[in-house]
């Protein structure tokens, strides 16, 4: 108890005294390597100690101070959501073992191979759909580097804008749902995942779209940046291209429009979809749907059969084919979201099954594949558990000791306007993603800085266009909480998009390298973030 008597010597009765322990405890906990999940918990014992004395932290076994840490841990660990978490993680090892996500890429690199700066291009548009299916970062950074990397390179791409394309855009799916940040965020705040990722959807395109402005505009200005590859003359060119695209277009929505059909009609005929008994209808899903999906299925045959013809839509499709496994994946997971038929949890659960039985049909799934990709699971969620306790524990021991209050009240005497409390908390969002993950700043800050911006007036948040509602304050926050630790993740010196690459890249390519080549992106995440908070009707457009 030697250790424990010291902390009871030290004993701190002054929140802000406590708060700067802690906050340096933090800091040289971190600078010798100790886990994140492991300083917090051992941060949030001791300042229970330092508050309240051994005598009382450790006094009756299940009441006292430890108590309430343990029942904010056990909160924790015992939402139903928090399931969804592994579930996205599995999702993304499996797509990133299977061809998936290289046949994707070969689609893709199809269509835009003649477009000046198209692998480029292909990367982004390849990480947006990854985004989109797992909400993954780690995953996407690796299987970019292992994937376009090599290609870029090879064609003669700068090195500075190749490494800058895969990072920024393989951390997309932190603003892009399903987004783990988000789901964690929800958890924290009780804020509606739903509304989340509803509200996120139009900023994480804004970003992915500034991404690949930028790549379209600097190789247009400077075409050595990215060398087009030797023409195949075997390619369609021109309207043939097209018209194999629009080709492949119809024969999969061919196939969208049998399953709506099948689906309204076996409603129909079981009653499930009767106005009757219904307090509102099925989605497309009423009989009265029934002629409209048949009218155009009609039309789309009619174009494929007559205007595009069977063989350039026979080859369109062998040229796109890789197009359809991701797209089933996202309609499966983001589709039951929206159509209310599951929850989250159930949604990630959805995916996992369906990108399972996608590769089994294309018999990739072998007990290897399946093994490994559970090993990985653990592995990284392992990792998200034990910060989750940690920064838990630590928020809990905070709030006991009424450090909350105490920054609230520190804030508020500054006497900032509404808008300059808004910009601090940016920079200390963007000054902690350099140093620590996102998890621990979720679990940590949050508690801390929510409550103060949802007592901020709400008509001055913004500094253009119309004000927010009150529910939307904390979806707003979130979202562009989100959108700083899409900066956190190319942020030197610890930016672990940086290190993801360096694990795949040639041993020519340095960290220094890779911090250099972020340096545009940075500068568009950091634009993006000006936009969330300079106009919040971007971020609630949607709700």
């Amino acid at each position: 108890m030697e250790f424990f008597d010291l902390l009871a010597w030290m004993k701190v009765g002054d929140v802000a005294t406590l708060s700067i322990v802690l906050l340096l405890g933090m800091l040289v906990l971190l600078a010798i390597g100790m886990p994140l999940g492991f300083a917090s918990a051992f941060l949030a014992v001791a300042v229970i100690v330092m508050k309240f004395g051994p005598e009382i932290a450790f006094g009756r076994f299940g009441s006292g101070p430890l108590s309430v840490l343990a029942q904010a841990v056990y909160r924790q660990m015992t939402n139903y959501v928090l399931i969804s978490v592994p579930l996205f993680i599995f999702m993304a090892a499996l797509l990133e073992r299977s061809g998936i996500a290289r046949d994707m890429y070969s689609s893709l690199n199809v269509w835009l191979s003649r477009t000046r700066g198209g692998i480029a291009l292909v990367t982004s548009l390849m990480a947006v759909i990854m985004a989109a299916m797992s909400g993954i970062i780690g995953g996407e950074v690796v299987l970019l580097g292992l994937i376009a990397l090599p290609q870029m390179l090879k064609l003669g791409y700068d090195r500075g804008l190749a490494i800058g394309t895969i990072c920024a855009s393989g951390s997309l799916g932190t603003m892009i749902p399903p987004s783990i940040v988000l789901i964690f965020y929800g958890l924290v705040t009780e804020t509606s995942i739903k509304a989340l990722f509803t509200a996120s959807f139009l900023p994480g395109f804004i970003l992915a779209a500034m991404i690949m402005l930028y790549i379209v505009i600097r190789t247009t200005i400077n075409p050595s940046l990215a060398p087009l590859p030797e023409p195949d003359p075997n390619d369609p060119q021109g309207w043939e291209k097209f018209l194999r695209f629009v080709g492949f277009l119809c024969k999969f929505a061919l196939g969208v429009y049998t399953v709506l059909i099948l689906r309204a009609v076996f409603l129909t005929v079981t009653g499930q979809n009767d106005p009757a008994i219904l307090d509102e209808p099925v989605r497309y899903g009423m009989a009265s749907d029934i002629p409209w999906f048949v009218g155009t299925f009609v039309a789309l045959y009619l174009l494929m059969r007559f205007g595009v013809g069977k063989q350039r839509t026979d080859e369109g499709w062998e040229m796109g084919r890789g197009l359809v496994a991701p797209i089933i994946v996202i309609g499966v997971v983001m589709g039951s979201i929206y159509a209310g038929i599951t929850g989250i949890t159930e949604a990630a659960g959805m995916g996992v099954i369906a990108v399972f039985v996608l590769g089994a049909i294309r018999r990739e799934m072998s007990f290897e594949v399946v093994w490994d990709s559970l090993v990985r699971t653990l592995k990284s969620t392992g990792t998200i558990i034990w910060v989750t306790i940690g920064a838990a524990a630590l928020a809990a021991a905070y709030t006991l000791s009424g450090g909350p209050t105490y920054v609230a009240n520190m804030i508020v005497a500054a006497d900032l306007p509404t808008m300059g409390i808004i910009l601090t908390m940016m920079v200390i969002f963007l000054i902690m993603g350099m140093f620590m993950d996102w998890v621990g700043i979720v679990l940590l800050i949050m508690p801390v800085f929510l409550p103060i911006v949802m007592q901020l007036p709400v008509e001055e948040l913004g500094f253009f266009g119309q004000a927010l509602e009150p529910r939307q304050v904390a979806i707003w926050f979130g979202v562009v909480f989100c959108m700083n630790m899409q900066v956190s993740f190319l942020s030197p010196p610890f930016g672990p998009a940086a290190f993801y690459l360096k694990s795949v890249a040639p041993p020519d390519i340095s960290l220094t390298d890779i911090f250099k080549g972020f340096l545009p992106f940075i500068c568009l995440q950091l634009m993006a973030l000006a936009l969330l908070v300079c106009y919040p009707q971007i971020v609630t457009v949607f709700l």
